[in-house]
Parts: C-alpha cells; sequence; structure tokens
C-alpha cells in the first residue's frame, strides 16, 4: 500500500532564471517558424551568459525566418522577461544565430512518403500523469511552487514591486495526511533584487503577502519553515549571474518529481519530436482517465522508435484507485485518440504556434486558450471513456 503520511517537496524557476530564459527563447523560435508554415520543422537550443545569446541547431522552414529575425525574437523575449541590467540587457547583449538545415537522414524517418505515414522524431518513452490532489488534476507541491512565481512576475511587471528582478526559484514541501495534501512545512523563496541595500528581511516582506495569496487557506501555520533568500544579496541575477541553457528544467516543466520522466526536454521542438507532443498527449490522456473518475491518481507511458507511426507500447498505471480494467484501459485509450505523431498533432492541434507561453510555469495545469494554446490540458474525452468504469 501506497504510504498515506509523509512530506513531499517540489521546485519552479521563473521566466527570468537563466535556463527559463533559454527555453522562451527557443520556443519563439518555433512559433516564429509555424506562425509561417504549420509543418516546419525546428529543433532549436539556446545558450545564454554574460550579455551573450547563442542560438543553435536545425530546421526545414520558410527563408522569409531570417538570422537576423531570430536575433530580433531573442532580444523581444528578454525584453518581456525584464533583463536591462549591465551584465544582461535585451538591447545590448551579443545575439549569434547558428541555425542550419534538418539532417535529410532525420527527415527520412520523419516525412510521409508512398505508404509510409509520418515517423516519429526521435525514439524515446514519455509520461503523462493527472490526480485529484488539486482542482487542475495536478501534483500539489508543483502547482503551488509556479503559482507563488507566477504571482510574483505579475506584480513585478504591472510595476506594483519595482524592487523585484526577473530571476526567481521557489520550493514547497507538502504534508500530506491520509494520501491528501493539508499544509505546508517549509517555503522557500529566492528572488532577485534591484536594489542592494535590501535585506532578506526586507525581501520577505515584500513576497510574503503574494507567497500567502498562492497556497491554499490554512496551509501557513506558525510551524512553517521560511526560508527567503537564504544566503543573503541577490543582484546579480539571470545569465550574468549563471549561465542557462534550453532544456534543463524538465522536472519544473513537467509534475515536480511526482511522477515519471522520460528525459526528454520539450522547448525548442516543433510537434514531430515525441518528446514534446507524445507528453502532451499522455498527461492528456492521464488528466481524462481522472476527470472520467476512472481513477484518482493515473500514469500513462507512451514509447517511439524514430521514423516509426505507431507507439511501441502504452502502459496504463492506476496506483491502485483504479475502478477499471487496466489492460482494457490501454486498449480503449489508442481508440480514442490516434497515438501517432500525425494523430496527436491533428487531435490536439499541435501545428500552430503556441509555445512561447508555455516556456515558463510548467507545461501542464494551466487552462486551455481559445486559440489552441495548452489543448492538451482538455477533458473532452471524458464522456468516451466513463461507461469503461465497473
Amino acid at each position: 500500500m501506497a504510504r498515506q503520511n509523509y512530506l513531499f517537496t517540489s521546485e519552479s524557476v521563473s521566466e527570468g532564471h537563466p535556463d527559463k530564459v533559454c527555453d522562451r527563447i527557443s520556443d519563439a523560435v518555433v512559433d516564429a517558424y509555424l506562425r509561417e508554415m504549420p509543418e516546419a520543422r525546428v529543433a532549436c537550443e539556446t545558450l545564454a551568459t554574460t550579455n551573450r545569446i547563442v542560438i543553435a541547431g536545425e530546421t526545414r522552414g520558410p527563408a522569409s525566418i531570417t538570422s537576423d529575425y531570430i536575433a530580433h525574437l531573442a532580444r523581444l523575449a528578454v525584453r518581456d522577461i525584464g533583463y536591462e541590467q549591465d551584465g544582461f540587457h535585451w538591447e545590448n547583449c551579443d545575439v549569434a544565430v547558428h541555425l542550419h538545415a534538418q539532417s535529410a537522414h532525420i527527415a527520412q524517418g520523419v516525412d510521409a512518403g508512398g505508404n509510409k505515414d509520418e515517423g516519429a522524431g526521435d525514439q524515446g518513452i514519455m509520461f503523462g500523469y493527472a490526480c485529484r490532489e488539486t482542482e487542475e488534476l495536478m501534483p500539489a507541491p508543483i502547482l503551488y511552487s509556479h503559482r507563488i512565481l507566477h504571482l510574483l512576475a505579475e506584480a513585478r511587471k504591472s510595476g506594483k514591486e519595482p524592487a523585484l528582478g526577473p530571476d526567481a526559484k521557489s520550493q514547497v514541501t507538502v504534508r500530506y495526511e491520509n494520501g491528501k495534501p493539508v499544509g505546508a512545512t517549509s517555503i522557500v523563496l529566492s528572488t532577485q533584487h534591484l536594489d542592494p541595500a535590501l535585506t532578506s528581511e526586507d525581501v520577505r516582506r515584500i513576497v510574503e503577502p503574494y507567497i500567502r495569496t498562492a497556497l491554499p487557506d490554512g496551509w501557513i501555520t506558525g510551524e512553517t519553515d521560511w526560508h527567503v533568500n537564504p544566503t543573503g544579496a541577490f543582484v546579480i541575477g539571470g545569465p550574468d549571474g549563471d549561465a542557462g541553457l534550453t532544456g534543463r528544467k524538465i522536472i519544473v516543466d513537467t509534475y515536480g518529481g511526482a511522477a515519471p520522466h522520460g528525459g526528454g526536454a520539450f522547448s525548442g521542438k516543433d510537434p514531430t519530436k515525441v518528446d514534446r507532443s507524445a507528453a502532451y498527449a499522455a498527461r492528456y490522456l492521464a488528466k481524462n482517465v481522472v476527470a472520467a473518475d476512472l481513477a484518482d491518481r493515473c500514469t500513462i507511458q507512451l514509447s517511439y522508435a524514430i521514423g516509426v507511426s505507431d507507439p511501441l507500447s502504452v502502459y496504463v498505471d492506476l496506483h491502485g484507485t483504479g475502478r477499471c480494467d487496466e489492460a482494457k484501459l490501454e486498449a480503449a485509450l489508442r481508440d480514442v485518440m490516434g497515438l501517432s505523431p500525425r494523430g496527436i498533432r491533428e487531435h490536439l492541434k499541435l501545428n500552430r504556434p503556441i509555445y512561447e507561453r508555455t516556456a515558463a510555469y510548467g507545461h501542464f495545469g494551466r487552462q486551455p486558450d481559445a486559440d489552441g494554446g495548452f489543448s492538451w490540458e482538455k477533458t473532452d474525452l471524458v464522456d468516451q471513456l466513463r461507461p469503461l468504469a465497473g
């Protein structure tokens, strides 16, 4: 039997974290290509350090997406995040673009031709997860870690909290009783601040109201342990303080360690890459399973081989909370949604410029957007899945 009483911790990082700056730029490139050509191919990596951004990778798309335009997109992303400091400034930093044509040997596996459907853009395993801990059917520790930073970013960018800088990290330790999250035993928040004179106590006075707003009523008590800027001054932030790379925050992007991860990053990849699209599909299916009341927890694994259309395996684990047969559910999931790369993209309408917004505060647990963003968070399969209960 699973443990019922325990502590579990997850962390999040803000849009100004060096790695998230890189994720944002890489996804801005993906969106630029998909906006011009929905079938474009993009695998874009970004490195950021002191006043320097390097963008590299492989693409196949319209010639109108030039290196100068990509550099311009990078600057716009950095400006929106809010970096105007001496060591990393959107206007003055050097941007080098080293994108080249997609490998013909990768293209031959992905492209449809003759009797061959599109294949997966790579081999790999992808996981999706959902649970009843929150209304969003997400694990509580990662959801609230994201929420803290999102509220602080909104306050900073609105001008309400001008003392805060873009770079920040949060961490919430949640206490579980009888398998349910009931409170926060510790809160860690490190945030860049623009006034060197501010102490850790000063920063806590600024951020504490937002943290209390982010967490459920009653979760913070007199016994909650606080660590706000525990090292002291945090003025040098972002890529000037620590180099960033695309794809280094895969646990932040998903379930905060509460569920397995296949190892593949999302940002910078077009939806032919199953690292991204199949992870979205697995979350979509798991969320619909829980929303259909077939289980209180659901983990789904999908696996693929490069150039092969159909998944090699579909695995479902309901963690002893299921109200249906897992083997039957595995077969049913193949029926309610095509799980080939093409089937996933068409079902979730992924060939659209909807990815830059995913680069911070998690790819899951978000509200679906009117233009198709976060389509994998819909629960429109519930009616088809609910008859499986029994």
